[in-house]
């Protein structure tokens, strides 16, 4: 997939189990205390970036994840 691909799959109409339970990975996520991969990230203004460029900026770096829906 594509990024915008998994944008309009991720910016799902309605919060139902089956929309949902396809973006939860915990079993592949990383254990607790080992760095997150770098993945892509869109500023507020919409400008791409990635947590590895936001990570070389910044000591400090919150992630928020969620769907606004």
């Amino acid at each position: 997939m594509d990024t915008s691909e998994i944008t309009t799959a991720y910016n799902y109409d309605s919060f139902t189990p089956e929309k949902v339970l396809p973006w939860l990975n915990f079993a592949h996520s990383p254990a607790l205390g080992q760095p997150a991969p770098d993945f892509p990230l869109w500023r507020l203004d919409g400008a791409p970036t990635s947590l590895s460029e936001v990570w070389s900026q910044h000591r400090l770096t919150v992630v928020e994840f969620g769907s606004f829906t």
